[in-house]
């Protein structure tokens, strides 16, 4: 859908924040807000551009790192009173003065709304597409009984008649703005100076997406909802048959990293959790489990004889062996998982059902995985993977 339209998105992130201080680069699962809307944006089909607007140098920082561009807000813009929209118009004239640029919608997003996916993003988008609207917006449904107090002290009903009480599903359901996104037709903004004008059309998200990050245990709950997301996709992705479980050894039992003597022994070190997991795994469900290794150190195949699993270490060609081994045991490749972090496992991560990357994977390893695990080489990479093959199995 790129190219059709020339679609800006742009990231309000200042500094300054009274409920929880540098909200904007707080993280969850180890990525901060900012990051992760930035992330949101490059995994949309229609935004071409983000831009963050910024008064503050790290937050700047941040966002270069995950590849959004950076335009310096100035400080009579970025107080606690400021309105998202002088944000907006101060990013739209900066790059019309500079670049002669003006984007057909420009899209508005907040970080404090990490849980929404690029597909709200699009439906948003889609939807001002579909109803020829002027500005469209995110919301959730609610069938929630509204009350008001005015100013002599009486409480009233506001969406229901009080004297009849409904069930909750009858009443006629309300839309809650989200605050999350927000498309304009950029002349419509730059004329209007306001984000509302013009003929409005709105977008339903899951309420369980909705979630604005505004005092610290929102941070919690957001974080718990990610971690359930991910782990619903970790099932699907799973195979339901689970024939054989291929492991590199170098960046997935360890950090990579390898501790050299001076006589010029070499020795790592393994997660425990890691070997435990192995051990219930073996147990419980006796899935074959093979580390395949192009290291020649003995340190590999001792770790595994004590582990009591398959060996075969000096490899130079990864994918022919695992082919070999993987048809000789009579298996379907399809059902399959492979772990790696680096350039030669990419081929194998490819040709089996379920290739998996460690956390911290190369990111040509990441792009051809269909599983990223959150943990890292020797950090209990492993540990999380058969965890996850537990609850799969357990549920059936």
């Amino acid at each position: 859908m790129r190219g059709l339209l020339e679609v800006l998105a742009i990231i309000p992130a200042r500094g300054g924040s009274k409920g929880i201080p540098r909200k904007n680069i707080k993280k969850l699962l180890g990525k901060p807000l900012v990051g992760l809307t930035i992330e949101n944006c490059k995994n949309s089909a229609f935004i071409c551009r983000t831009v963050v607007s910024t008064d503050d140098e790290e937050i700047a920082r941040i966002s270069k790192e995950f590849g959004a561009e950076v335009i310096n807000r100035p400080s009579q813009i970025s107080g606690d009173n400021a309105p998202s929209e002088l944000a907006l118009l101060h990013v739209l004239d900066n790059l019309a003065v500079n670049e002669s640029y003006c984007p057909d919608l420009t899209v508005l997003l907040q970080c404090t709304s990490p849980l929404i996916l690029p597909e709200d993003i699009d439906g948003t988008i889609q939807s001002l597409l579909d109803n020829n609207a002027d500005v469209a917006f995110a919301v959730t449904k609610s069938h929630q009984f509204l009350w008001t107090i005015d100013n002599m002290g009486n409480v009233t009903a506001l969406n229901h008649d009080q004297s009849f009480r409904p069930m909750r599903q009858s009443i006629n359901f309300q839309f809650s703005e989200t605050g999350a996104i927000y498309v304009m037709k950029t002349n419509g903004l730059i004329k209007h100076k306001h984000r509302f004008f013009g003929k409005l059309s709105v977008h339903v998200i899951p309420e369980n997406r909705s979630i604005d990050i505004d005092e610290p245990i929102d941070l919690n709950i957001a974080e718990t909802f990610i971690l359930e997301r991910q782990q619903r996709k970790v099932y699907q992705l799973l195979p339901d048959v689970i024939d054989a479980i291929i492991l590199d050894f170098d960046g997935v039992f360890t950090d990579n990293r390898v501790l050299v003597f001076e006589d010029g022994r070499e020795a790592v070190i393994c997660n425990r959790s890691d070997g435990l997991g192995i051990s219930m795994t073996l147990k419980s469900f006796n899935i074959p489990i093979v580390v395949v290794s192009s290291e020649t150190n003995q340190v590999v195949k001792s770790r595994c004889d004590k582990l009591n699993i398959k060996c075969i270490t000096d490899v130079k060609n990864k994918l022919s062996i695992i082919k070999k081994w993987i048809i000789d045991n009579k298996f379907n490749h399809k059902n399959v998982i492979y772990v790696g972090n680096d350039i030669n496992d990419m081929e194998c991560i490819q040709y089996v059902g379920c290739g998996i990357a460690v956390n911290d994977a190369c990111d040509e390893v990441k792009k051809c995985a269909k599983i990223i695990l959150q943990s890292s080489g020797g950090k209990g990479a492993i540990r999380e993977l058969l965890n996850f093959i537990f609850l799969k199995m357990e549920r059936g």
